[in-house]
This record gives C-alpha cells, structure tokens and sequence, in this order.
C-alpha cells in the first residue's frame, strides 16, 4: 500500500513513478501499481498527467489498488462528463472531480502522504504549470481537461487545461520531489496507433503526434521506462479495463525482471 515500508529489489534508492495521459488506457497505471505492490517495491513520491493524476491522486492517498480498479472500472465518459457547451468547451469534467472528492473527501496536494505533483497547461501564460499545492479534486480535473473537448479549469488565476500538451509523461518533478530513480510510465509507444473510433480518440491521438519529439525526451530522463503494448485500443474502450490493467501489470513484471538481470 501506498506510503508502506517496502524492499527496493534491484531498483536503489528513492522511487519516483511519473503517470502518463492517454484517457481509459490509464487503466493500464493500476496493474503497474499491482506489480510494484506484489514485488514490495516502496514508492516514494508519483507525478500524474491527465488520467496518470487521477489514479497518482487516488494512491498517492492511501486508496488501495484493489479499490482504484473497482472505481476505473466504474468509470466512463459518460459518468465523468456532462454536456455544458460554452464558448471555451463543450463539456465539463466536473464529475471527475467529484469522483476523486467522493472517494478522499476534502484534501490538498500539499497534505498528501506520499509527495505528489499534477502537471498542466495555463491558456492565459502559454505555460507548463506544476501542481504541487491547492485542492486535490481541481487540480486531477485541470490535468484531465482534454482542450476542445472540456471546458478549461479555473484555478486561482490560471485557466488550465489537459497537461499532456506540455509534459505528458511527467519526469520533471520527480527529482525534485526526492527521487533517486525515476520510472516513466509510457501508454502509447512508438508505432502505428488504432483506428480513431471518436471525437476523443482524434483530440488524443492528434495530441499525442504533436507532442511525439517532447515526450521522447522526456522518457530519456527515466532511468526505468514501462511501456504496456496498448497501439490496438482505442481511448475509450471502457468495456476492456480488465485487458489493459492485466497488460500494464505483465509489462511492469518484465520491466522489472530487466531489471533484476542488471
């Protein structure tokens, strides 16, 4: 569990584990969550883009990883979603939010057990802003506004929208949060991806070819990369949770077996 004492196998020092975007894929985060636990591989802070800061926030928080499968499991865009068209978006994630206060209450990402960061994109500045204080339930909602689709999130002076478009797996903070080894979750590979089904799987995949150079960088940070072979689903394939949490938990066991051989 998350916070928990745990032996450090072949991966020394202090843990950091940077959750990428990539919508329902992000089911894939809580099998690699279920190998670290049955490994005892001890998780000293997490960084969360998008769907990676729903499911960082809900661990990072003491939430098992047995419940985080049940609510992704729960979860569909219908669910986290309502139609509020505005000049800005034409939905609102303010659902999501709602999850996330329903299953922890109240809390800010500064009272976090485990030191935790969200990234995300300021419209106003053109920035990449790093989430590391304010409320919880906001801050996973901004990192998940997947721009065009959700209307921006409001928060203290900075109108905010999806993180992916800035960082979408987010190594930077992980240092700075403590981390002497950093693991890079990675959801969407190289290669050719899925026939797009919808309008999100378009507004993804368009983002995540735009931001293709950014994110090879930022994997050649993590001394770790994990990277579950996902190119045949689709953004929004909700009835396959139990498949990509299953893939995201064998690809962490190799992973970390390549590890062991070192």
């Amino acid at each position: 569990m998350a916070g928990s004492t745990m032996a450090q196998s072949n991966l020394d020092g202090k843990i950091g584990v940077a959750l990428c975007g990539g919508a329902v894929l992000g089911a894939a985060h809580v099998g690699i969550l279920r190998a670290f636990e049955e490994r005892e591989i001890h998780i000293h802070c997490m960084a969360g883009t998008s769907i990676g800061a729903l499911v960082a926030a809900l661990y990072a928080f003491g939430t098992a990883v047995g419940e985080i499968e049940a609510i992704v499991s729960a979860l569909s865009w219908l669910d986290v979603t309502s139609f509020v068209p505005s000049k800005l978006g034409l939905l609102s994630n303010q659902k999501l939010g709602d999850v996330v206060s329903e299953v922890l209450g109240d809390v800010r990402i500064e009272d976090s057990p485990m030191p935790i960061a969200f990234i995300a994109a300021d419209l106003r500045s053109g920035e990449k802003v790093l989430l590391r204080r304010g409320d919880v339930a906001t801050a996973v909602m901004a990192s998940a506004c997947i721009p065009g689709l959700f209307t921006p999130v409001e928060f203290g002076d900075r109108l905010l929208v999806d993180g992916g478009i800035v960082e979408i797996v987010p190594i930077s903070p992980l240092r700075e949060m403590g981390a002497d080894y950093l693991v890079g979750v990675d959801l969407r590979g190289e290669g050719a991806l899925a026939e797009p089904q919808n309008i999100v799987d378009v507004l993804v995949d368009t983002t995540n070819i735009a931001i293709a150079t950014s994110k090879r960088l930022q994997l050649q940070e993590a001394d770790l990369v994990i990277a579950p072979r996902l190119a045949s689903y689709s953004s929004l394939d909700t009835d396959k949770v139990a498949e990509l949490i299953r893939i995201g938990y064998e690809a962490a066991l190799i992973a970390m077996r390549e590890v062991d051989a070192l």
